[in-house]
C-alpha cells in the first residue's frame, strides 16, 4: 500500500528577533480520535497562537463508521465523510491536519509509515507531541499509532537517519485518553483545565457527525476530569464552577528545577 499525505500548511511567521511559535504534534489513528481525546489541548494551543499539526494516519472508515455503512455507503464515500469531518473538525479547533491514508481494521505499523512519520517530526519541530497510549485491548489501531508515533521520534533525533530536514530535540509526550480508561492500563496523571475552550472543542465534536453517539459521553467524561481537576488542585485557585478537563498520561520523566 503506498500512503501519502496532504501537503503541509503554511507555518505562521516567526516573530522579528524571536523563536518559531511553539509547536504541536498530534499523531492520531483515526479521523475522529484528535477531536474526543486531545481536542481541548489543541484549541488551547492554537489560541495561544500555537502551530498544531495533527497527523491522522487513517479515516477510520472501515471500523469507525458504522452509521454510513449501514446507510449502504461505499468505502471511498465513506472516506470521503470522514475526511471532510476531521478537516472541520481540526480548521474548529485551529489546527492543521495531513492525512496518510494508511487503512484502520487493521491499522498496520510499517517501515515506511514510520519513515513519513519522521519527515512530519522534522518539518513540524514540536514542542510537545500527542498520541494514544500503548494498551487498547479494544482497539489495536490505537497501539499501533503509539509505536509508530513513538519509533517516529526516535528516529528524527538521529543524525544519521537519512530524510530532509533538521534533527529534531526530544520533546515531551502525553498519552491521550483511551476510551475505556480502566482496561487500558490509563491513569490520569495530567489534568489539564479546558474550560476556556470547553465550546469549541463541543462545536469540533458535532462535527463528527458519523460518530455522534459519542457527543454525549465526551462530554461528560470533561466534566469527570474537571471534577478531578478541582479536587487535586487547591481551594484557592479560582476555578470555575464547572471545570471541563482531559486527562493525560506521561510516558517519560518530566523535566523540571522545581517541584510543581
Amino acid at each position: 500500500m503506498t500512503h501519502g499525505y496532504a501537503p503541509a500548511a503554511p507555518e505562521p511567521p516567526v516573530p522579528p528577533g524571536g523563536r518559531p511559535p511553539r509547536s504541536t504534534l498530534v499523531v492520531t489513528a483515526h479521523a475522529g480520535d484528535f477531536v474526543w481525546r486531545a481536542g481541548g489541548a489543541i484549541a488551547l494551543a492554537a489560541s495561544r497562537g500555537e502551530q498544531v499539526t495533527i497527523a491522522c494516519l487513517t479515516f477510520g472508515e472501515r471500523g469507525e463508521s458504522a452509521k454510513a455503512w449501514r446507510e449502504g455507503k461505499k468505502l471511498d464515500e465513506i472516506k470521503a465523510i470522514r475526511r471532510e469531518e476531521a478537516e472541520r473538525a481540526a480548521a474548529t479547533l485551529g489546527a492543521a491536519v495531513r492525512f496518510f491514508d494508511a487503512g484502520d481494521y487493521p491499522l498496520t505499523a510499517t517501515a515506511e509509515l514510520t519513515d513519513q512519520l519522521v519527515t512530519v517530526y522534522r518539518e513540524t519541530q514540536p514542542d510537545v507531541v500527542l498520541t494514544h497510549p500503548t494498551e487498547d485491548p479494544y482497539n489495536g489501531d490505537h497501539p499501533a499509532a503509539n509505536r509508530m508515533a513513538l519509533e517516529a521520534r526516535v528516529l528524527a533525533q538521529a543524525i544519521g537517519y537519512p530524510g530532509e530536514g533538521e534533527i529534531i530535540g526530544a520533546p515531551p509526550v502525553f498519552y491521550f485518553e483511551p476510551h475505556q480508561p480502566e482496561m487500558s492500563g490509563f491513569r490520569p496523571e495530567v489534568l489539564l483545565d479546558i474550560t476556556e475552550v470547553w465550546e469549541t472543542k463541543r462545536e469540533a465534536m458535532e462535527c463528527l457527525g458519523a460518530q455522534q453517539h459519542l457527543w454525549d459521553y465526551y462530554t461528560d467524561l470533561a466534566v469527570r476530569r474537571g471534577v478531578q481537576l478541582k479536587r487535586n488542585a487547591g481551594p484557592n485557585l479560582g476555578l470555575a464552577h464547572r471545570t471541563m478537563a482531559e486527562a493525560f498520561m506521561r510516558p517519560y520523566p518530566q523535566i523540571a528545577k522545581e517541584l510543581a
